[in-house]
């Protein structure tokens, strides 16, 4: 009897993108402005260092970097930073410089014309402190008034003894480095919003071990006298994103219905209403500082973002309830709107389009909901800026919103208490097939976000493409605890770290091979930070994957509650519960386990997971014989930013498939 035949060789197939053209691609567009005719967003520039830099767009269309290098926008507040720059109408731009992280002036030229350049270097406008980044500014919003204007903005204070404390404060742009300190007392600020007849702050503030999408208050400080009021939230509700309605109203955000919804409230608290409750999101996690999910429009109407997984944009009537989609040929975007009048600006994506710049004339583009049934008018949107310029044709994955259930048993097969708590959920992910598959089914890697409350959404990646076009499919897994599917989504993960992820992303690879599309032989499992934790913990917990790649990943709690930065300081208390659980969930304690090859990366200057996380799990599976390699990148800190060490990182990724999937 001849024997059985064993599966077929993996071959990649050629492909038109290569390492460099992804590390190229990450320009990376952030939180836009408008003002008129003119508009500005932040941009990332890989070839130059990693920095970023602040680019303006003028009436006529022109583009000009506001920030040559080698000056640097980005804050490092809570060190995932957020918006660093705030148009100051008449004066130029005020933006954190990521070296010394002080706030300063970039002016325009002569005659007032903005968006032509420096007419010379720019001059800080906050005081130096004793140490390099010991102050920190991030979300920085702009007021008007008769003295001038006013940058106010939450400042992060780092001391000497290793303690952060966190303040809003009001900057003047113009002057000599005036700084004035006017909310103090809690661990966490965001949104600090002037009303509009200046008399008012609104913000959001919270204390640990809360992080904000857990427990946050919305708070209203009088000016005059300080007198300070709680108007929403508590330590079971998140409250996000404040803008004024009027000088007695706010609107603002909060998962108080278990989905975060868009509420109207009187500012002395006694009141609120939700225009328009779903069962959908209208704003994702706090991460990031600075992004506002809906804008006011000129006739009072809202622009909001709104939906389940990708984000719709629509035109919200706050007084009828009305949600009118908009007829834009983008169908999702990211959570950071701006608006002028009727001109809306956002980051939008569509299939086969990367992340754009987008600029909308709002007025009229909502018809009303009788109009023949259409959403609103096409044709409005303009691509002002694109992620990507040059997109191989041909190559790009279709990708196709998927749900399956958790696995009937936990990793081990064998039925548990702490599993029976997520059985039978369904769990949300994004299937992007490879361009061919073998007979049998095709190589996979199963993508484990960040975060962990973080969101995969379906916008064009043409680091999946890089994979998919060889051969190699994808599915991007939206585990308990991600963000864009309601509370009770993310508190899936409650408590339940490396457990209901681990169980999630088995699934998913278990999906796959009863569905027909991978070969169970050649599945492999990565992701980065939290995500890393998740596949160190799923190759120790099951014998699904072929192999596992970890970017900065977690791998022993008690190091990282004693080294990691402030903001995150306190979650692990949320995520897994007290100390004598570490042992159980941590994947070094588990690394002896763990039986197929690792690739682990790491920046040497992460701040957030220190790289002695990494190298410990490497040298533990190094000395049991497991295949391990280790590769350390100098300079990098949480994400790799530099060209060089995007494309090299990505090289090896892919090297370590081809040899796995032999």
């Amino acid at each position: 009897m001849p024997p059985t035949p064993g599966p077929r060789p993996f071959s990649p197939r050629p492909s038109p993108i290569s390492t460099t053209d992804v590390a190229r691609a990450g320009l990376r567009l952030g939180f836009p402005s408008v003002l008129g005719a003119e508009t500005w967003w932040e941009e990332d520039r890989p070839a130059e260092g990693g920095r970023r830099t602040v680019v303006h767009r003028a009436a006529d269309g022109a583009l000009t970097d506001l920030l040559p290098a080698p000056w640097d926008a980005r804050t490092r507040v809570h060190e995932y930073g957020g918006r660093s720059y705030v148009v100051v109408p008449g004066h130029g731009i005020v933006f954190a410089h990521h070296p010394d992280q002080r706030l300063y002036l970039a002016r325009p030229r002569a005659g007032g014309e903005p968006g032509l350049g420096a007419a010379e270097p720019p001059r800080p406008v906050t005081p130096e402190p004793d140490e390099p980044g010991a102050l920190r500014y991030a979300d920085l919003r702009i007021q008007d008034g008769p003295g001038g204007p006013r940058v106010w903005c939450v400042r992060e204070r780092h001391h000497e003894d290793a303690k952060v404390t966190r303040s809003i404060v009001a900057v003047d742009p113009t002057g000599d480095g005036e700084v004035a300190e006017l909310v103090t007392g809690s661990d966490f600020y965001a949104s600090p919003t002037p009303s509009p007849d200046g008399r008012h702050l609104a913000y959001v503030c919270w204390n640990h071990p809360h992080m904000p999408w857990t427990g946050t208050e919305l708070r209203v400080t009088r000016l005059s006298d300080g007198a300070t009021w709680t108007v929403m939230g508590g330590p079971a509700e998140s409250v996000l994103a404040p803008l004024w309605c009027d000088e007695r109203r706010l609107y603002a955000v909060s998962d108080r219905s278990g989905w975060y919804n868009l509420y109207r409230a009187d500012i002395s608290g006694s009141s609120f209403e939700a225009p328009c409750p779903a069962e959908e999101e209208f704003a994702g996690p706090l991460w990031q500082l600075g992004g506002l999910p809906y804008a006011v429009l000129g006739d009072g109407r809202l622009a909001v973002l709104h939906g389940r997984g990708d984000l719709r944009l629509g035109v919200l009537d706050p007084e009828t309830g009305t949600l009118t989609d908009l007829d834009v040929p983008f169908q999702g975007w990211a959570p950071a709107l701006d608006a002028d009048g009727d001109v809306l600006i956002g980051l939008g994506y569509r299939a086969g389009a990367p992340r754009s710049v987008v600029r909308i004339d709002a007025a009229d583009a909502a018809d009303d909901a009788d109009d023949a049934g259409r959403a609103g008018r096409a044709g409005r949107a303009e691509e002002l800026r694109r992620e990507i310029d040059d997109i191989p044709a041909g190559v790009l994955p279709a990708p196709r919103a998927v749900e399956f259930a958790t696995a009937e048993f936990g990793t081990a097969g064998v039925r548990t208490a702490e599993f029976e708590a997520g059985a039978g959920m369904r769990v949300h992910a994004y299937l992007y097939p490879p361009e061919q598959a073998d007979e049998g089914g095709a190589p996979y890697v199963v993508f484990v976000h960040g975060g962990p409350t973080g969101h995969a959404t379906s916008e064009l990646s043409l680091e999946k493409a890089f994979f998919t076009s060889r051969g190699i499919g994808v599915i991007d897994v939206n585990y308990g605890g991600s963000s864009g599917y309601g509370r009770a989504y993310r508190e899936r993960l409650r408590g339940r770290w490396g457990v209901t992820d681990v169980e999630d992303v088995v699934a998913a690879a278990r999906w796959l091979v009863a569905e027909g599309l991978a070969d169970p032989a050649r599945i492999a499992v990565r992701g980065a930070s939290a995500g890393g934790w998740t596949v160190m913990a799923a190759c120790a917990a099951s014998d699904v994957f072929a192999g596992g790649v970890s970017v900065a990943g977690v791998s022993a709690l008690g190091p990282l509650v004693a080294a990691t930065h402030d903001f995150e300081s306190r979650y692990v208390e949320w995520l897994v519960g007290p100390e004598n659980r570490y042992g159980e969930r941590e994947p070094l304690a588990r690394a002896d386990q763990v039986n197929c090859p690792m690739l682990l990366m790491q920046g040497l200057a992460d701040p957030v997971v220190p790289p002695a996380q990494s190298q410990a799990f490497a040298e533990r599976l190094m000395a049991r014989g497991v295949p391990c390699t280790f590769l350390t990148f100098e300079g990098e800190a949480h994400g790799f930013r530099r060209l060089e060490t995007k494309a090299a990182a990505l090289a090896a990724e892919l090297s370590f498939y081809l040899q796995i999937f032999r």
